[in-house]
């Protein structure tokens, strides 16, 4: 997946798409506090492309305080 093209805001599939995991794995990973720029939008969650892009080239992978 080309970061270069990816939307400021993503969805969970395109996170689950980026992070080559099941839809399911993201929503986990949300749960437990584990994935940054997390946001919601009535019943929708969106994430934030800047933090998770930054979270995965972390070498500490756990979530930055907001």
């Amino acid at each position: 997946m080309n970061t270069d093209t990816l939307a400021p805001v993503l969805t969970v599939d395109e996170v689950a798409a980026l992070l080559r995991v099941d839809r399911k794995t993201v929503y986990s990973m949300i749960r437990r506090g584990k994935l940054p720029g997390v946001r919601r939008v009535g019943r929708s969650i969106r994430l934030g492309r800047d933090a998770v892009l930054r979270w995965l080239g972390a070498d500490d992978p756990r979530p930055a305080e907001e």
